[in-house]
């Protein structure tokens, strides 16, 4: 097997990554690398920082998309997942491909919440070679601040599409390539980073991240480590990416353990809360000061008073590049996570929304 490291200049990552001694740190959702390669093989090189679920790797390999698993500290080291050296695994994706040349991309499934993903770099035939994408990166570039449905979470349980979760792990059925803000950038031929985080909320203190303190948007929308399950955690920088659109979309996990917007809407912390959200919009304002800021929730089951704070907190803002879209089924779409074809649904909206504003929206 001739190894490839992630420092080879073939590799075309994107994400919000943090350089390593020997890898490069994926901690969001949706992170990847992609290339080209010829021979019959191809391995994936990794260190995973496991905190909890089943993790899987996502790669796709001339279109067709495999699912591998990556084993948790305490199982054993077997095969496909042998040569382990240092910590790194490497896991045998394919082979008895036809010895040509292949597209590939390999990318984080899953939220940082249940790990981070160092990527050390591939594997390939002695006699093979690794080249750059054809295409360059997109000039289109947007950014998400979401919670689980902008990961993707459980949305391949397609069974339970427009049903509740069933009480069962389902981390394995993770997977932000079907996220609706990945399918909508590859429809609009954008790039896409997604800073979002299974049961985060806006606000410190409430949601279901990171129990029993609770951790926000807040205390992670300006960093890359962020999961003090992991360790200590790291800031972002901002000067490698320039969105032309940002989309906030949060507001769902802020009603736990109390629903205080539906439940006393004029209220003191339903005030307090929508005063943040403005604050938060005028923070990413400050970082991006050209881009179209998008607010807006999902089509999962919420209180219609979310989708009216949010609106009344950027009518606060008075900026004319920040606007609410509202799906058409926000809050009433389904009581369970959304699956692909809800993932769909939204992408397709969402698209429509952005193309309103002419092609004059990505140039810059």
């Amino acid at each position: 097997m001739h190894l490839i490291a992630q420092t080879n200049q073939a590799f075309q990552h994107q994400g919000r990554i943090e350089e390593t001694e020997d890898g490069r740190l994926w901690v969001f959702p949706y992170t990847q690398a992609r290339f080209r390669f010829t021979g019959t093989t191809l391995s994936v090189r990794l260190r995973n920082h496991w905190n909890y679920g089943n993790i899987r790797l996502g790669v796709i390999i001339d279109d067709t998309q495999y699912s591998v698993r990556v084993p948790s500290p305490a199982e054993p080291q077997l095969p496909p997942y042998a040569d382990e050296d240092e910590g790194v695994l490497t896991l045998r994706i394919a082979d008895h491909l036809p010895d040509i040349e292949h597209r590939a991309v390999v990318f984080k499934r899953q939220d940082g919440g249940m790990h981070y993903m160092e990527f050390v770099g591939v594997g390939i035939d002695d006699d093979a070679q690794i080249m750059a994408p054809l295409d360059a990166p997109s000039g289109r570039r947007i950014e998400i601040y979401g919670d689980s449905v902008s990961c993707g979470e459980r949305n391949e349980a397609v069974l339970y599409t427009g049903k509740a979760d069933p009480d069962v792990d389902l981390s394995s059925y993770s997977n932000a390539w079907y996220s609706y803000g990945a399918i909508a950038a590859r429809a609009l031929g954008a790039e896409l980073r997604i800073i979002a985080q299974g049961g985060a909320p806006l606000l410190d203190g409430i949601g279901w991240f990171d129990a029993p303190n609770y951790e926000g948007m807040e205390s992670i929308w300006d960093r890359v480590r962020y999961n003090p399950a992991l360790g200590a955690t790291s800031m972002w920088d901002f000067d490698d990416y320039d969105p032309q659109v940002v989309v906030i979309a949060l507001g769902q996990n802020d009603s736990h353990p109390d629903d205080f917007m539906a439940d006393d809407y004029d209220g003191a912390t339903a005030a307090h809360w929508r005063a943040r959200y403005a604050d938060f919009i005028r923070a990413l304002r400050a970082r991006y000061p050209e881009a179209r800021i998008v607010c807006t929730t999902t089509v999962l089951e919420h209180s219609a008073q979310w989708d009216r704070a949010i609106r009344e907190a950027v009518d606060a803002v008075g900026d004319p590049c920040v606007s609410y879209f509202g799906y058409a089924r926000a809050g009433s779409g389904t009581p369970g996570h959304p699956r692909i074809a809800e993932d769909e649904e939204m992408a397709h909206e969402l698209c429509a929304y952005l193309e309103s504003f002419g092609a004059e929206l990505w140039e810059r």
